[in-house]
């Protein structure tokens, strides 16, 4: 996924830059810890009821006849997909589910932040799941319990992600610290919402596509865990972390044609390893 490379570059052209700050912004940079970190994650999904609809007719050479369809599948299992085999392959490092995030604390007595929080995670209906469906399909309505069959029914995935960006308020707690404040252990807690901006992968009555990124919905979460610091300017992360994702209108059968909507609660485990720089607290 090319952002991740992006961000990447950005966050190394931010610590070059800092460099060659007149004093004016010297000053406030002491005022400010500034921090930027890299890691992986594990997800668990709960069930989600996925209406999927395409009210525009099919017309073809020989006859013009209804192919619309507005049908949701109830409770839905989903898994993630790791794909952690592929992180030592550096050329390929966003292709697991990653994540990152970039902040800065205010070094105030509340110890508070702002961050950006951006997890790259997957979302994939399990196929050959028994599920009710009820709806309209081609004109006929179905209300039916069937299995979830990829080649003739429906393969459904987030996968080139299912994408979370938040802005999170953070909050530190200092739990250990060396007098040298080379090796601490910190306490964070984050709260925050944002957008979901999933690819969304449909295999529909046999027909595929695998669409475009596309701003999709909003989602909410909590955060929490510890922070290791090490020499003063690098940290080790473990946190977990709760979301709410709700998808209005995922693309089925390309931009204007088709849309899926469903929301669902994630549990997270996320590892990150990160530096911090400015005027560390």
């Amino acid at each position: 996924m090319n952002i991740g490379r992006f961000v990447i570059l950005f966050l190394l052209l931010s610590l070059q830059g800092f460099g060659n700050f007149p004093s004016d912004t010297l000053r406030v940079k002491k005022k400010l810890t500034f921090y930027g970190c890299w890691g992986y994650n594990r997800e668990w999904y709960t069930k989600s009821n996925i209406r999927l609809q395409n009210n525009t007719p099919t017309n073809t050479s020989s006859q013009s006849y209804d192919a619309s369809y507005d049908f949701t599948i109830y409770k839905a299992k989903a898994n993630d997909r790791a794909d952690f085999e592929q992180i030592p392959d550096l050329a390929n490092i966003t292709i697991p589910q990653f994540g990152f995030r970039a902040g800065v604390f205010f070094n105030d007595k509340n110890n508070l932040g702002i961050e950006i929080n951006y997890d790259h995670a997957k979302y994939v209906v399990d196929d050959y799941q028994k599920v009710r469906i009820k709806g309209q399909i081609f004109g006929q309505q179905v209300d039916k319990d069937t299995i979830l069959d990829p080649k003739t029914l429906l393969h459904f995935e987030h996968t080139d992600g299912a994408n979370f960006w938040l802005l999170m308020l953070v909050k530190r707690f200092n739990l250990v610290q060396t007098k040298n404040k080379y090796f601490g252990l910190e306490g964070i807690i984050k709260g925050g919402a944002g957008i979901v901006y999933p690819r969304t992968d449909v295999t529909i009555f046999g027909n595929r596509l695998n669409n475009k990124w596309k701003i999709s919905g909003y989602d909410i979460a909590v955060e929490g865990g510890v922070r290791t610091v090490f020499l003063k300017y690098g940290f080790v992360e473990f946190t977990a972390k709760g979301v709410f994702a709700h998808y209005v209108n995922a693309l089925v059968h390309g931009r204007g044609n088709g849309k899926a909507s469903h929301y669902f609660g994630a549990g997270m485990l996320i590892a990150n390893i990160g530096f911090q720089f400015g005027g560390l607290k």
